[in-house]
């Protein structure tokens, strides 16, 4: 007998919607199909779809900043927001500072989301302090460990790699089948335009949209890209904001680069004119890189149908506007010590489904893939998660396609005290949410309790089909024989 049988529903994959039922039995999907037989306890999923669970692969929680801030959220807060919001994994990020051991990172954030979080749980490295024991010790230990993502930034004093490094941590990254992950914004022309704007009056927090300009984005991409082309090493392109920066990438792939892309739910429902806001009321929307103007969002809007996107995460970043997060520095801070980033856990395949299968710009299938199973390839989870398939765990979220809600912030589940999405109509809901076959969101009750999340350990990265090739001077081939260990 099963112990759990969802009938009734339409369910959809990347390439097929269909109706069928779906048998569980000890946490994984068994059948798929009619006539399944009995069940301890069936749902009955009528009128609604029945799709696999999130995967949120870009969100901090509980995750302090480079000068010592720490989000809002916890493991708890951060999972239950991001389970209501139909995701039943997350992959947030366990920040080395400069200093600190690469073991002594990830002994904190286990202990931070082992006993809290509700759903399964993965992380990505932050890399700030690439040293010979983080490169040739450390980092591969973390990757046999089922760690293979890791994230860099080509910006921020305090975490800023620069070219040699990065060329350093991308030759690991690809002898050991680890992804990097890239914030790419031009650090210098950062500074210059935000101590021009502030020098001049100018520090208002709207004026933070002005002070990393496009071409800060489009000149890092750019050398992101030849970095790792170089070594043809796999990278990821985190948060594009700009139609020119995702040009780039559309490009890179196109001449066979190892190169994904992805955008945020900021940059296709927000724009930089809804800064302009009384007294600080705009440090809200302060996000890095920053919101852009109305052209901007449509731009990334048709980007993220074409495929030059394959993922879209949340970048979740939640502060709160007071002097524990937002205005730490101060009631009248300038924009540029003002804390980055926004909350949207809960929010962001809620929006992607009404904006964007419910409005006909985006089907159901590449809803799917956006929602979970690009992202279960791309991080190495798809052995186990990111599809409903037989023998995977039966993460699973039902929508109901009528359920029409406006977003207000009393009704997230995160640590928050606003949400930019305030105020906007959203049709379609996930209404219940299973983690390993078990029911964790029923409407609106929350049925997991803490620490019932696992650590998801996940496989290196697979760019199988993917072409590309190494430099001419790394080739032995070519090169007299020069072997670089690449």
């Amino acid at each position: 007998m099963l112990d759990l049988k969802i009938s009734n529903g339409t369910v959809a994959d990347v390439s097929e919607t269909y109706a069928a039922d779906i048998g569980i039995k000890n946490g994984k999907i068994v059948a798929i199909g009619k006539k399944l037989g009995d069940a301890t306890r069936t749902i009955d999923a009528t009128g609604k779809y029945v799709l696999p669970g999130g995967i949120e692969a870009h969100c901090h929680i509980e995750q302090e900043s480079s000068s010592g801030l720490m989000t809002s959220d916890d493991y708890y807060s951060g999972s239950v927001s991001a389970a209501f919001g139909g995701n039943t994994c997350i992959v947030p990020f366990a920040a080395q500072h400069r200093g600190q051991s690469l073991a002594d990172v990830l002994d904190t954030y286990h202990g931070r989301a082992g006993p809290k979080s509700v759903i399964d749980y993965s992380f990505h490295l932050i890399l700030s302090d690439p040293n010979d024991d983080v490169l040739h010790r450390e980092l591969p230990q973390a990757i046999a460990d089922g760690i293979s993502s890791f994230k860099i930034y080509m910006t921020y004093d305090r975490l800023i790699v620069d070219d040699g490094q990065m060329l350093d941590i991308l030759a690991v990254a690809k002898k050991h089948g680890a992804l990097t992950m890239i914030h790419a914004e031009n650090n210098a022309m950062i500074k210059w335009m935000s101590n021009k704007l502030v020098d001049s009056g100018h520090g208002a927090p709207k004026y933070h949209a002005l002070s990393h300009p496009r071409t800060a984005e489009s000149e890092a991409i750019n050398r992101a890209i030849s970095l790792a082309g170089f070594l043809d090493a796999p990278i990821l392109i985190v948060h594009v904001s700009s139609e020119a920066g995702a040009r780039i990438i559309a490009d890179a792939r196109y001449e066979g680069r190892k190169v994904f892309g992805e955008t945020c739910p900021q940059y296709m429902f927000l724009n930089m004119e809804q800064m302009d806001l009384p007294g600080m009321h705009g440090a809200k929307l302060c996000c890095s890189p920053p919101l852009r103007d109305r052209a901007s969002q449509e731009e990334i809007w048709r980007c993220l149908q074409n495929g030059t996107f394959q993922v879209y995460s949340s970048d979740h970043a939640p502060y709160r506007f007071d002097d524990t997060g937002k205005l730490h520095a101060g009631p009248d801070a300038a924009f540029p010590k003002i804390a980055n980033g926004l909350p949207g856990i809960e929010m962001r395949l809620p929006l992607l489904f009404s904006e964007g299968f419910v409005k006909g710009r985006i089907s159901i299938n590449h809803f799917v893939a956006l929602a979970a199973t690009n992202v279960s390839k791309i991080y190495g989870m798809d052995h186990c998660k990111g599809s409903i398939t037989e023998g995977k765990d039966a993460d699973i979220a039902i929508w109901d396609p009528d359920d029409t809600r406006t977003v207000a912030a009393e009704d997230m589940h995160d640590n928050m005290e606003f949400t930019p999405y305030e105020g906007m109509e959203v049709t379609g809901w996930p209404t219940t949410v299973l983690q390993r076959g078990k029911v964790v969101i029923d409407g609106n009750k929350l049925l997991a309790e803490r620490g019932e999340g696992t650590f998801v350990p996940r496989r290196t990265i697979d760019c199988t089909g993917m072409p590309g090739r190494v430099a001419p001077e790394l080739d032995p081939a070519i090169n007299f024989g020069v072997d670089f260990g690449l």
